[in-house]
């Protein structure tokens, strides 16, 4: 027991001392890890509240149609059920509601910047339902909407998912949901990792038109590791029957509190802020990277994708090399690679953690000629290491 303490400790230390640049992670507040340590661990509450298999959960009922009313306050929402275990599940109780196995629907491609859960060959989505691919244009590296409503014209699917992992650029939302009317088909929205950024504004949102939407907890929202689906009334009984007790059991209710003290977070005037600043940052991170090819040539949100190829290294080695120096992102797949999955071409940055911990434009700058120093002027990753730690020291792992 004493060894697993240690080694959680050594991993506070380690996102003390080190930059985190994926976008998909971030820094909760101390009362959001409360509530994830709480008593409410050892509850049982399958159902939902009001409907409950089990006996004493007077209160676990409050605390969930708490999260249900902030999540709907959040995103003007119909309908939210927040049960859902994490961004996987859920995407797979929208696929078991609308779709029957075999059936036909479109997702962006995974080396395009869409996500395993939307048609990966290797995700339930690929193994149990018929994937229609789409990308982004080949010279702009955007979404061509032109060429997405053809192939859906042709194609005619179920389901039309939006909303990405690994794009930089703002979604049109509207223009999916009419291509879904043209083709009687339902609109579906993955905004998992933009969900803080439309949570205040800065982001177009899918409501009111949009069917169903997912999102995970985490990433821009801030909140504990876990998702949940946001849908239109028509839609909210087979969502729920999808989610229990189709695919899942009892609800982690100690996660579900944990959800509603996010939400409530970042229904404040701070989140804005915040989140005003994720997006300041990363634009100051991608105009300083000048040495690289940035895919699409910027961004528009928490996210860049770095093409690696005229630096003659690979993204699996980039990613090793900052690694050792303290600064932490992933290698990535970019559109039309040429190389595998596992050795892509590129790497994928983002800045809500270091926006989290309270760095500005300034550290920007810094961090920029960090990972240029790395990988373009291959400094020893040693030093650079001793600069990201005494860097970190001034910035708290939940400044704001």
């Amino acid at each position: 027991m004493e060894d697993i303490f240690s080694i959680i400790e050594s991993e506070k230390k380690r996102q003390i001392s080190t930059l985190e640049l994926i976008p998909s992670e971030n820094n909760v507040s101390p009362s959001v890890l409360k509530a994830l340590g709480s008593e409410l661990n050892n509850k049982y509450s399958e159902g939902y509240p009001g409907k409950r298999y089990y006996g004493g959960n007077k209160f676990i009922d409050i605390i969930e149609e708490d999260a249900i009313e902030k999540a709907k306050k959040l995103f003007g929402a119909e309908h939210v059920n927040v049960q859902p275990y994490s961004g996987t599940p859920a995407n797979m109780a929208v696929f078991f509601s609308l779709l029957q196995p075999g059936e036909k629907f479109m997702g962006m491609e995974l080396s395009h910047g869409g996500h395993l859960t939307h048609g990966s060959p290797v995700s339930f989505s690929g193994k149990f339902f018929s994937h229609v691919p789409y990308g982004v244009d080949k010279e702009t590296e955007l979404l061509d909407y032109d060429e997405i409503r053809k192939i859906a014209l042709k194609e005619k699917p179920k389901i039309i998912i939006s909303g990405f992992t690994a794009y930089s650029r703002t979604i049109d939302f509207k223009k999916f949901h009419e291509i879904c009317q043209e083709v009687d088909a339902f609109s579906f929205a993955d905004i998992s990792h933009i969900a803080g950024i439309i949570a205040v504004g800065l982001h177009p949102s899918p409501f009111p038109f949009t069917d169903i939407v997912s999102t995970t907890t985490h990433k821009t929202l801030r909140g504990p590791r876990g998702a949940m689906i946001l849908c239109k009334q028509q839609f909210s009984e087979k969502i729920d029957k999808a989610v229990f007790p189709l695919l899942q059991g009892g609800p982690h209710d100690h996660s579900i509190a944990a959800k509603a003290v996010a939400f409530n977070e970042a229904l404040s005037p701070t989140f804005k802020t915040y989140q005003e600043q994720v997006l300041k940052n990363a634009k100051a991170l991608a105009s300083s990277l000048s040495e690289f090819r940035l895919v699409s040539g910027g961004t528009d949100n928490h996210l860049l994708l770095i093409d690696l190829t005229q630096n003659n290294i690979t993204g699996k080695e980039a990613e090793t090399l900052l690694d050792k120096s303290g600064i932490t992102v992933n290698k990535n797949t970019i559109p039309f690679d040429t190389r595998s999955p596992f050795s892509p071409s590129g790497i994928r940055l983002g800045t809500p953690v270091i926006t989290t911990r309270g760095m500005k434009e300034k550290e920007m700058k810094h961090i920029a000629e960090l990972i240029t120093d790395v990988i373009v002027r291959k400094r020893d990753p040693d030093s650079v290491k001793e600069e990201v730690s005494s860097l970190c020291k001034d910035f708290p792992l939940f400044a704001w």
